[in-house]
């Protein structure tokens, strides 16, 4: 068998370089793009890790490696709470180890207090607990919503009734009588609340007498959804071991807003009349929040 040789020019040599020039570019540049994309892609996964970081399904936060005095700023809040909706640096502050939040004399609503929504990771059923306590010349006046609850679904609250099976919240508040007795009573918005506002089902605590200033209170809730549109979602309050409400619930009909997706932190006077409002500036302090998610 004979073998063939060929005999190449120097065109023909050249000719070949520059094919061999021409395919190693080739390689150097796709090799340079995907090493562009895998870079790419890490920096689009570590923005992702952030993002879900901000959005916790347990949270334990007791303010005691804060300076006392300092203003809490929502990039505090945030890094304590995660993705939270709104924050007002001049209304909080620390306090020995507290989280003190000011209710502004002569206004109501967001307008006077804190308004924050915490955005967790979605759940059917949340537990938490929390410390709270008035300052010592606190001015009860008629009342307010206090303290870190639940939202499910759209989050119903402010006169917006969650007949709609849309969505329903779990607060609390406190209120004080024309009698001049003082108490912590349920606020929930629910599918099948009986009036435009939250309903308190008649429930308080203490069930006689009034809560004290400088006092501490440990509060106790508990919050599972219903399924489609049955009633067997849950609610629960508890306030230094008393059980305040136990009772199952429908809170929404709308199957695809069933789920508990805020962690609520409402600290304000009203109510909308002039009358829920006080003359002086009001303080109001928090210790010891956990919140953990069960499923």
């Amino acid at each position: 068998m004979k073998t063939s040789v060929i005999l190449t020019t120097p065109a023909c040599l050249l000719a070949l370089l520059g094919v061999m020039a021409i395919s190693c570019t080739k390689e150097a540049t796709q090799e340079s793009l995907l090493k562009a994309d895998k870079a790419a892609a890490k920096d689009v996964a570590a923005a992702a890790d952030v993002s879900i970081s901000a959005i916790n399904s347990n949270l334990s936060v007791n303010w005691d490696n804060y300076t006392h005095g300092v203003t809490y700023t929502r990039s505090n809040a945030e890094t304590d709470f995660g993705n939270i909706s709104a924050w007002v640096d001049s209304r909080a502050m620390i306090s020995n180890g507290n989280l003190r939040i000011t209710l502004l004399k002569n206004a109501l609503s967001g307008a006077g207090g804190v308004i924050g929504n915490i955005d967790v990771s979605d759940g059917s059923a949340y537990e938490m607990d929390y410390d709270i306590r008035f300052h010592s010349q606190f001015d009860w006046s008629r009342g307010g919503k206090v303290g870190f609850g639940f939202s499910v679904g759209d989050g119903n609250t402010g006169g917006d009734p969650g007949w709609d099976g849309n969505g329903g919240s779990l607060r609390l508040m406190w209120y004080q009588t024309d009698a001049g007795r003082v108490f912590f009573q349920p606020y929930i918005y629910y599918k099948d609340q009986p009036g435009e506002y939250g309903d308190t089902f008649g429930k308080s605590y203490p069930s006689s007498g009034s809560i004290t200033k400088g006092t501490n209170y440990h509060v106790h809730m508990y919050i599972k959804s219903n399924t489609g549109s049955n009633t067997d979602g849950h609610a629960q309050i508890v306030i230094n071991g008393t059980v305040v409400l136990d009772r199952d619930i429908r809170w929404t009909t709308n199957d695809s807003k069933r789920l508990i997706r805020n962690v609520t932190f409402h600290t304000f006077r009203g109510g909308s009349q002039t009358y829920w409002q006080s003359t002086t500036d009001g303080y109001i302090y928090y210790d010891n929040l956990v919140v953990h998610k069960i499923q």
